[in-house]
């Protein structure tokens, strides 16, 4: 997945390892089957604990680790995708004073995760997968997408 993912990203993307340091400007993945955890201190913890959502890895609980780990510095994006995975971590993430983004059903294959985000009233902004990476950069600077 990560050499998928990295053709089409100006980013370096690699399967997270338990206990790995994040560092800036990289994409991180689950690897299969475990779930993806951020901790306070800037690594990675993996686990094979139940599965949220009938997933594993699970969005809820990725966005429930940043949203503990950077509060009000969290940003979640929420893309295309079945099911309802995520609701409850963008939840964690915006009461924490973090930016919950959605992506927009046009361009969507399978808009029930961002619906299922757009429902619980915490998502900042609804936009189509083209204008995220500016949206993101804006936010990351500090400044608020139009």
């Amino acid at each position: 997945m990560p050499e998928i993912i990295g053709r089409r990203s100006k980013l370096p993307v690699k399967q997270a390892e338990d206990g790995m340091e994040l560092e800036s400007g990289h994409v991180y993945l689950a690897p299969p089957d475990h779930h993806l955890l951020v901790n306070r201190d800037g690594t990675v913890s993996l686990t094979h604990s139940e599965l949220v959502n009938f997933v594993r890895p699970s969005a809820d609980l990725l966005f429930e680790s940043v949203a503990a780990a950077y509060g009000e510095q969290a940003i979640a994006v929420v893309l295309t995708g079945t099911g309802r995975d995520g609701s409850m971590g963008v939840t964690a993430i915006k009461e924490r004073g973090g930016t919950v983004i959605a992506q927009d059903e046009a361009s969507s294959e399978f808009f029930g995760m961002p619906l299922a985000a757009i429902r619980t009233g915490t998502v900042d902004f609804v936009l189509s997968l083209e204008e995220m990476p500016a949206a993101l950069q804006l936010l990351v600077a500090g400044e608020v997408p139009d």
